[in-house]
């Protein structure tokens, strides 16, 4: 076999080949799971009973009134449950619940011959067919900290004497931050199609990024073997980690409506269900002191990091360790502790989105230099520039940071390409000109993680068949939501196999066909399916490579040669990650293969009367190792960088705080109320470069991971629009800026530069760390005096 990364000459990967359903998308023809409908006679569809409160007890279900309204066929509620009443992956996420534990929650699901008349039927049930008994909600973190709401387990990253080197930093700040949620807000909403057969197996179809789990929590609720049902999932109309575990709900009550009535179950939530029943991007709350030398580089960071789970664990605990293993981005800090919890509201579960807490994470360091550096009296692009890491260095979880210098080689290709000397004298000559508008030039970079955080997840299957008449159908683990990953397994398995990329297709993803696979996520689709589908392409050329005796045949004479003599022309592949080590108890080890890096610069304008801007122009270096498709890559990182943006500016998430009737209901329902970024948020000027020579060692084909990294560039422009509103107040000024940064955020940023005072951060004192007791005993973070940031001297 050949190394992972070796890539022959006249290879298919590399190649800008168009994403394999391009023309179906851009005409229509694209299926997804709900266009399949018309295919099953007879089915029924599903529409939820939704609870009015955000947190109540059910003290009253009556179906009857439902069977009453014509059309309708069933109730399903938990007294029809053969398995296990959970669907979530902690065991702790009723399917049918007793206690409501957020605005929205489903009680019981009905099934009608019409989607109108299932709507109709649980608007019966709704209005005079169940009782609630409401209970106090918890709706915001800062009333779960106070109130001591938390849930899973505690975590603490640690290294060095923070204390002794906070005593001795001759600069310390402290402050805390609030980091905002995202909705995924993908094209299709969760979407699941279920049918049983003569035999009483179940045939899933599923928009869900892990088919396998899927599978899993389905079968326990019908209380099933693994074995009697299969997943299929053709593809996705996006997802973005909503679909990793919050899917497998929706499949298990279509699946328990098909095998209680012998019919085909439908469910495809509408927009506002979408909205209302899914769990989001977890928001943040982080209180923090740091400390610098002389010269401003970074000695120690304590804080306390707060996530908002929603009404169950999720993925909340790896969300939690992603961010702890990113408070650093890409700067030195050699002391550090920094305690992670999880919060419990009655809200929506939080679940993954793009990123998986490595966002918010980085997103506390950035807010953190992007306030300090005034009061440093250093630019800020040239503070972090002085705090990357270098050769030798680890992170404060003990991962080794390789290639350090590719950062370096990123940020220098930006600063020349981009001509920031020049574009920063310009901003210069535009501020002192204007005084009702002002601009700034911002530089952020990104280190990124990729691999899962829970080691097991790092493995992959695929199964590769070569007919007789020498095509090939391919078929792995990972699912398709539009990011290109079944266009590079076709070109990773006609480079492994030396055909051409008409020679190949690609079957929808089974679970019949490779079994146990990890959820396509945490950026790691091409790897790890990429080196499945390589290993089993490569046990087929071996065999062949017999057949030909050292002869060069004709693909297609080949492999009929090798027919006539009986060599098996099909294999399964495998693939799992080497060099990784991790313990999520003391939040230490290796967790990941490889760190991706990247950096932006972003130009913004800003108009001082109402907070309202522009982005003028970004440019963007990423390293994608030797890409596998850089027209793929290249959309990826701008689609991420889009979204980023969109969550740091726009996407303002907002539940009902009071104390009325509708607490806890959300109320950025749809895209009426919640702002998406459009083309009108694209920059005037927006500039994408691939870094070159970036080959990565021991990682399919050269390539780097493309999904996740680029989200965290947009800090650039949150970063552009905190120093475009300092350029209102006096030199050095050090303003605060709410995320989202919205034009309400930048106006009241721009007030504080203003009238505030040179040098002076707005913080809080860090709240107690009460309730987090450290794994290894070592002691919690310091509390800070009350009154703002201090600058010792």
């Amino acid at each position: 076999m050949s190394s992972p990364s070796e890539r022959p000459r006249d290879a298919s990967v590399g190649l800008p080949v168009p994403h394999e359903s391009a023309a179906l998308h851009v005409t229509g023809a694209a299926l997804y799971t709900d266009d399949l409908v018309g295919r099953f006679p007879g089915v029924l569809h599903a529409h939820p009973v939704q609870a009015p409160h955000a947190h109540a007890l059910v003290t009253r279900l009556d179906p009857s009134v439902a069977l009453a309204v014509p059309g309708v066929a069933r109730v399903l509620t938990a007294e029809d449950m053969p398995g296990r009443n959970d669907s979530g992956v902690t065991g702790d996420q009723p399917l049918f619940p007793i206690e409501v534990m957020h605005h929205g929650h489903a009680v019981c699901w009905v099934l009608g011959e019409t989607l109108e008349a299932a709507r109709l039927g649980a608007a019966a049930i709704a209005a005079d067919g169940v009782d609630y008994d409401p209970l106090p909600a918890i709706v915001t973190l800062g009333e779960a900290i106070a109130a001591g709401s938390f849930q899973g387990a505690a975590r603490h990253l640690h290294r060095g004497d923070v204390d002794a080197a906070l005593e001795h930093a001759a600069h310390i700040f402290s402050g805390e931050i609030e980091v905002a949620g995202q909705e995924h807000f993908y094209l299709e909403t969760h979407a699941s199609i279920a049918v049983v057969d003569e035999a009483g197996q179940v045939l899933v179809h599923s928009s869900t990024q892990h088919p396998s789990e899927t599978q899993g929590i389905v079968a326990h609720v019908l209380g099933l073997p693994d074995h009697a049902v299969t997943v299929q999932c053709l593809r996705m109309g996006g997802a973005f980690g909503g679909k990793e575990v919050q899917s497998h709900g929706f499949a298990a009550v279509a699946a328990l409506g098909a095998t209680l009535t012998g019919r085909p179950v439908r469910v495809r939530l509408t927009r506002p269900q979408d909205v209302t029943m899914t769990g989001k991007r977890h928001g943040f709350h982080a209180a923090w002191r740091v400390g610098f030398d002389e010269e401003g580089h970074l000695t120690a960071l304590a804080a306390i990091l707060t996530a908002d789970g929603g009404w169950s664990l999720d993925l909340s605990e790896a969300v939690l360790a992603r961010a702890l293993c990113h408070v650093d981005n890409a700067y030195f800090i050699p002391n550090v502790s920094v305690h992670g919890r999880i919060a419990l509201t009655h809200k929506t579960s939080q679940t993954a989105f793009r990123g998986f807490g490595g966002p918010q994470g980085m997103l506390i360091i950035e807010d953190i230099l992007g306030r300090c550096a005034p009061q440093l009296g250093v630019e800020p692009h040239e503070l972090r520039r002085r705090n990357f890491y270098t050769a030798g260095q680890t992170t404060p979880y003990g991962q080794e940071v390789r290639h350090p210098d590719r950062l370096v080689r990123v940020w220098d290709t930006l600063g020349a390409s981009a001509e920031l000397d020049r574009r920063r004298a310009e901003v210069a000559t535009f501020n002192a000109a204007h005084a009702t508008s002002k601009r700034a030039l911002a530089v952020t970079p990104v280190k990124f993680g990729i691999s899962f955080n829970f080691t097991p997840l790092n493995q992959a299957g695929a199964l590769v068949h070569v007919y007789k008449d020498g095509s090939v159908l391919i078929n792995h683990g990972g699912t398709e939501m539009g990011q290109g990953l079944h266009t590079k397994m076709i070109q990773v398995a006609a480079t492994a196999l030396g055909v051409p990329l008409s020679r190949v297709r690609l079957a929808p993803t089974r679970t019949d066909k490779v079994p146990n696979t990890s959820a396509t996520a945490a950026s790691s689709g091409a790897d790890l399916n990429g080196g499945a589908v390589k290993d089993a392409c490569e046990q087929i050329r071996a065999r062949l490579a017999l057949v030909a005796g050292g002869q060069e045949l004709p693909w297609e004479e080949l492999v009929a040669k090798a027919y006539l003599a009986r060599v098996q022309l099909w294999a399964a592949g495998y693939y799992r990650t080497e060099g990784l080590a991790w313990d999520a108890s003391t939040v230490h080890g290796s967790p990941f293969k490889y760190f991706a890096y990247g950096a932006a610069a972003a130009e913004v304008e800003v108009d001082g009367f109402t907070g309202t801007y522009r982005t003028r122009r970004v440019d963007i270096v990423h390293d994608v190792g030797d890409s596998l498709n850089p027209v793929v890559d290249l959309g990826q990182v701008e689609g991420a960088f889009v979204q980023g943006v969109g969550w740091l500016t726009l996407e303002d998430l907002r539940w009902d705080e009071g104390d009325g009737p509708t607490r806890g209901r959300i109320t950025t329902q749809a895209a009426s109320t919640y702002k998406l970024p459009s083309f009108s948020e694209m920059p005037d000027v927006f500039n994408v470069t691939l870094l070159s020579d970036a080959h990565e060692d021991g990682v399919v084909y050269g390539s780097k991971a493309v999904g996740e990294p680029p989200l965290m560039l947009a800090f650039s422009v949150r970063e552009a629009l905190r120093q475009a509103a300092a350029a209102f107040g006096r030199p050095g000024v050090a303003v605060d800026l709410a995320s989202p940064a919205t034009p309400e955020a930048v106006y009241w940023a721009v007030e504080l530069a203003r009238s505030g005072p040179r040098g002076v951060v707005p913080t809080s004192p860090m709240p107690d760390a009460a309730g987090l007791p450290p794994d290894d005993g070592s002691p919690a973070p310091p509390a800070v005096p009350a009154g703002t940031g201090r600058v010792r001297t």
